[in-house]
């Protein structure tokens, strides 16, 4: 429940980073600049230096005599294998691995730096001790058993995943076998057609799924650094196809997929779009009001829109807010913000003005260095030491289907995040209005993930106390991703929720109570309590005006 890991705590990369961290990038000079840091405090106080290597030394020497001094983190799955505690040498060598990693985060929290110095060295030597994990080498007793078993093969298949990954990949393991999904025959399968295209969005209406639906329609608003179809996976995790069977009428927005002739597409540009997209919907439908649902950075533009529409005086356009792990008060206090100072930022928005977009690329790298242990050497092994493919899993497939973002846009969110705008009346100026959120009166329902490293649980709770309106907030039992593919029946999920929204999110979570089970249900209830009466089901999609253009998924989803 701590923002900086406590001294002494088990430390992962996901401890130092967040959305700010891939939006901005890391510079590999900061990286370097942490090492030189470390090098010279090191000659300045070869005493401190001196006794935490004889105190490793020490712990060395009572390993090689066959003494059990660590133990691994039991959700570390890297050394569940029996042979790394049964077999001596190999039990010395995780033991000296462990003592290496227990005596550096002890020199570092020993060593007087300055707090944002001792972040900093934590994060590069975390990433570091993973890199020079044992089970990142050949000598890796699941690496032997496949080699022995395959007689050799797994060794020159590794070696071809290798090549292919460096020539094709960036460099980084592959996490998924693309070839086993394809958009719109085996993930975003939903029946339906798009009814809009402008230049920034297609707006897909879905083919309805019940008897009866209620008159009032869902848009879901997804973020522009992925594509939609998170949204609408495998038809078991489908929320397109739960909301649909439960009688809502679904719209979702599916963005285009920028290149640099876009560069000057800003939030703006797509508070704009976004609002023509609701009204194409009040006007398929025949509602004065639309249910709005956003995630992450579309939660972002969601919110923009109604401040924008409050300051227009047309917020009864909007029946109610979803919000799903999105950021408005954008204050994180993690050691992440250490990298991102001025001139980071800057250096940032030249790189994504220069090529008039911000690589999906970059991002993806980031985020698969904030648990390299799960999304990089876990691949490594997989891959490269047991020469297997990557599993076929629709969720890593979406998250590998990479978008950019125009630099504009980008700008925008680097400013976000450095002047946190929206936690003060008229900080943020969308469409040439000043928002401000307290005044929009909508009721919103918001959820956050307790493991989420990205956009941290207790800035999603800030950002749903700057909102007006009734508000209801939920704590899931996942990360950024899982928190919203929760379907019922899932037997890992679980949340808290607490009636009393307290401006402290620790006391929240104090008093809240702990619930078995998935949160869409809750949502449900909610929002067909604000979708208006039940009617009979209108088959047609799109009408008179906004006829059926392509069929669902649409033509910008296929964009790469």
């Amino acid at each position: 429940m701590k923002d900086k890991p406590a001294k002494g705590q088990a430390l992962t990369a996901a401890s130092f980073m967040n959305a700010q961290s891939a939006i901005t990038g890391l510079r590999g000079r900061d990286l370097v600049s942490t090492l030189r840091s470390l090098g010279r405090h090191s000659l300045l106080h070869p005493l401190h230096t001196a006794r935490h290597a004889l105190s490793l030394g020490s712990q060395l020497g009572r390993v090689l005599m066959g003494d059990t001094l660590h133990q691994p983190n039991p959700r570390d799955s890297r050394f569940s294998d029996p042979t790394w505690s049964l077999n001596p040498f190999y039990r010395r060598g995780l033991q000296a691995y462990l003592s290496w990693q227990k005596e550096v985060r002890t020199w570092i929290d020993d060593s007087g730096l300055p707090d944002d110095d001792r972040a900093r060295a934590h994060f590069v030597f975390t990433l570091l001790n993973d890199a020079l994990s044992p089970t990142n080498s050949l000598l890796n007793p699941l690496a032997l058993k496949e080699l022995f078993n395959s007689g050799g093969t797994s060794l020159f298949k590794g070696l071809g995943h290798l090549l292919d990954d460096l020539r094709h990949n960036d460099g980084l393991p592959r996490q998924v076998t693309r070839e086993a999904f394809e958009v719109g025959k085996t993930v975003a399968t939903t029946p339906g057609a798009v009814v809009f295209r402008n230049e920034l969005l297609e707006l897909i209406q879905y083919k309805p799924m019940s008897e009866k639906q209620y008159a009032k329609p869902l848009l879901i608003v997804p973020p522009q650094i992925n594509k939609y179809y998170i949204f609408d996976l495998s038809p078991g995790n489908s929320f397109v196809q739960y909301a649909l069977k439960n009688g809502l009428q679904v719209f979702t927005i599916s963005w285009r997929n920028p290149d640099p002739r876009h560069r000057e597409w800003g939030l703006s540009t797509y508070v704009q779009a976004l609002e023509e997209a609701l009204n194409v919907c009040r006007a398929i439908t025949g509602a004065r009001e639309v249910n709005l649902m956003g995630a992450c950075a579309g939660g972002l533009t969601m919110a923009a829109l109604q401040g924008v529409l409050q300051a227009k005086r047309q917020l009864r356009r909007v029946a109610s807010a979803t919000y799903l792990v999105s950021l408005l008060d954008s204050e994180i206090d993690s050691p992440a913000t250490l990298f991102a100072d001025e001139q980071a930022l800057e250096a940032a928005k030249r790189r994504s003005y220069q090529h008039g977009v911000l690589d999906g690329r970059d991002m993806a790298r980031v985020f698969a260095w904030m648990r390299p242990n799960d999304l990089i050497w876990n691949y490594f092994v997989n891959n490269y030491l047991l020469g297997k493919a990557p599993p076929a899993f629709d969720v890593l497939y979406w998250n590998n289907d990479n978008t950019r973002l125009p630099a504009a846009l980008h700008g925008d969110l680097l400013d976000f995040f450095k002047h946190n705008p929206l936690t003060h009346a008229g900080g943020l100026e969308v469409c040439g209005t000043p928002i401000d959120l307290s005044k929009v009166t909508v009721d919103s329902f918001s959820v956050a993930g307790i493991n989420d490293h990205i956009t941290p649980w207790d800035a999603v709770y800030r950002s749903t106390l700057l909102l007006g309106g009734e508000r209801r907030f939920i704590l899931s039992n996942a990360g950024h991703v899982q928190s919203i593919l929760n379907p019922p029946g899932n037997p890992k999920a679980s949340y808290v929720e607490n009636s009393r929204l307290s401006s402290d999110p620790r006391a929240w979570y104090y008093d809240a109570k702990h619930v078995e089970g998935s949160w869409w249900p809750q949502w449900l209830d909610c929002i067909q309590a604000r979708s208006g009466t039940q009617r009979e089901t209108l088959t047609a999609l799109g009408n008179a005006n906004y006829p059926t253009l392509d069929p669902a998924p649409g033509t910008y989803v296929l964009v790469r």
